[in-house]
């Protein structure tokens, strides 16, 4: 129910109808004109897109906008002289009969010196009658002029047919102060009610009795208004149809500029997406066809530098996995003989015995080896598959800690496990995915100088995070993006205690870029490394953002190197690793943003 009417003094609260405030005037404006203030901005924003992207518009633009300037100021000025010629002339013509006339009222005034001041004031209405009767013919339509005569007092004496008020005052005055001519342009008012424009020309004149009184003579310009009308209305349809006509060269001109460009833009953009033997077409020898000739080379150039670029790339995987699998026969053979002599080494001397461990240790590594170039030679012909299925990732970062364990007790490192407690499923390749966190588990063991090597396990709506946190030496600015280069090591005269290939990183990243996912790196000299792994839960999904933050919590401000890899799984010839990707959207300190993790979530230490 409504709420009771305030009383006088209370202060005033919103009316509130079953326990929900009622909006008022004011909450309605406050949410209105945001809308209102985005839906103006929208043309707006069209216009200044479309402004940027097109040069044909802006040349027509440019213009459109001189050539109305020029084409207005031309306007204006044939327009005055026209106008001025035309009223020139007339007022000329004007001054000349009115002179004439006000001469010949003054001399018939003159010859009446012996009639009686009614008499005077008779003659005169008779002399002002015999001039508007001179300003009437037969052959116009209408007066040439209108006599309108004035007292000294400024009462009308006579008028033919226009209004004493016709008459200007600043007129009168001048006309009254000296005995000369004067003009001026006014608007002519008729006794019955209409109004043409007009030039008055006025004078004094003076009767025997010494009276002043004011002689006018009102010429109408409607000819005169009609003629600059005409001209004024063909200069401004010369004037649009100029503008228009610039406008349309301007656009044909832009067009045959601007189709080229275009052209080549269209060109270019066919040519990186791998149509090597698109090309411009040349016609005629301007500059344009320069510019088309030019493009060409530069494209026949690239076809064949990209070309030979290829058939390198592709003897250099075919080299690789012929070796490998060529390596196959006589390794299988070495490692039955090696593994005969390994289960038979205590029958052998203390030196010997060693020697066999040790051949035996590096046929493991050479077996290994040889299967991380087959794989990456699968990669760098574009032939890995994807074999995603609903798996839930607890049970492998539980299966690499458990195979990692005896190499951390070994090292003196303690392995920490962070798990939601609830299932974390995702589409995943169970096999790549282990093999990914195996290799940065195992690292984190080798690098973390016998410290704790921290994983943790998040996720959220839309992706899977896992990462693995070491306190070793780190990596120094710019290393991070070198860590997943093939065979690179920071310190090249620091052994692979751990049996690596010094391919592990590299087919990692291939199987993250694989799942459409990150994988990335970050490091401080003296404050460890940490890497992170990002994957979408649904397979083919566009990751946005990482439950988990790549820079860890426990670092201080200060500078970061990060480094990571969002680029989805493509390869057309050797590998390259680029510091960074585009798809990954970053933050100022150049990682994904982190979205917020499961807290439910599940620790464990491993030792």
């Amino acid at each position: 129910m409504w709420g009771t009417r305030p009383a006088l003094g209370d202060p005033v609260t919103r009316p509130v109808r079953d326990g929900a405030a009622v909006p008022t005037g004011a909450d309605v404006l406050s949410r209105l004109l945001p809308r209102l203030a985005q839906w103006s901005a929208r043309p707006w924003q069209l216009v200044r897109g479309a402004w940027r992207r097109s040069i044909q518009l802006r040349v027509i633009t440019a213009t459109l906008t001189l050539s109305v300037v020029v084409v207005s100021l031309l306007g204006i000025t044939l327009s005055r002289q026209i106008t001025d010629g035309l009223l020139q002339a007339q007022a000329e013509a004007a001054v000349a009969d009115a002179s004439a006339g006000i001469d010949s009222a003054q001399r018939s005034l003159d010859a009446a010196v012996d009639q009686a001041p009614a008499e005077l004031r008779q003659t005169l209405v008779q002399i002002a009658e015999t001039l508007a009767a001179g300003g009437s013919t037969s052959a116009a339509t209408e007066p040439l002029y209108e006599i309108v005569v004035l007292g000294s007092e400024g009462a009308p004496t006579y008028r033919s047919r226009a209004s004493s008020e016709s008459v200007p005052a600043d007129l009168r005055d001048r006309v009254s102060e000296e005995p000369r001519v004067f003009r001026t342009y006014t608007s002519i008012n008729y006794v019955n009610g209409d109004s043409v424009p007009g030039l008055a020309v006025g004078g004094s004149i003076t009767d025997p009795t010494g009276q002043d009184y004011e002689l006018y003579y009102l010429f109408p310009l409607t000819e005169q208004q009609q003629t600059i009308d005409l001209v004024l209305t063909a200069l401004a349809t010369a004037g649009v149809l100029l503008v228009l006509l610039l406008c349309a060269l301007a656009w044909l001109v832009a067009r045959q500029v601007v189709t080229p460009v275009r052209m080549a833009a269209r060109i270019a953009e066919r040519f990186s997406a791998g149509r090597l033997s698109e090309r411009m077409a040349v016609r005629g020898r301007d500059d344009l066809a320069r510019l088309a000739m030019s493009f060409n080379q530069m494209a026949a150039s690239l076809q064949h530098q990209i070309g030979q670029l290829e058939d390198l790339s592709r003897m250099q995987q075919q080299f690789v996995s012929d070796v490998s699998h060529e390596l196959r026969t006589p390794l299988t053979t070495v490692r039955m003989a090696a593994d005969v002599l390994y289960e038979a080494r205590d029958d052998f001397d203390p030196v010997t015995e060693r020697s066999i461990e040790l051949l035996q240790a590096q046929l493991d590594r050479f077996e290994a080896l040889l299967t991380d170039l087959l794989e990456i030679s699968r990669f760098d012909a574009g032939a890995a598959a994807l074999n995603a299925e609903r798996f839930d990732v607890r049970d492998v970062v539980h299966k690499v800690i458990d195979a990692a364990t005896p190499l951390a007790v070994q090292k003196g490192s303690d392995l920490l496990v962070d798990v939601p407690v609830e299932p974390v499923m995702a589409e995943v390749d169970a096999r790549r995915i282990e093999r990914i966190v195996r290799n940065l588990v195992v690292n984190a063991i080798e690098h973390g100088e016998g410290r704790d090597v921290r994983v943790r396990l998040a996720t959220d709506d839309h992706a899977v995070a896992i990462t693995v946190r070491d306190h070793g030496v780190g990596l120094k600015p710019g290393e991070s993006s070198l860590v997943f280069h093939r065979f690179w090591r920071a310190d090249p005269a620091r052994a692979r205690t751990t049996g690596g290939t010094g391919l592990g990183l590299s087919i990692a990243l291939e199987d993250a870029r694989l799942h459409g996912g990150w994988l990335q790196a970050w490091g401080e000299p003296g404050e460890g490394s940490q890497f992170r792994l990002t994957l979408p839960r649904v397979a083919g999904d566009d990751l946005r953002s990482s439950p988990l933050a790549l820079v860890p919590d426990d670092v201080g401000d200060g500078a970061v190197d990060a480094s990571g890899v969002g680029e989805p799984y493509r390869r057309l010839g050797p590998a390259t690793e680029s510091p960074s990707s585009p798809a990954s959207p970053a933050t100022a300190d150049g990682e994904p943003t982190p979205s917020s993790a499961d807290p439910a979530q599940e620790v464990s230490r491993h030792a």
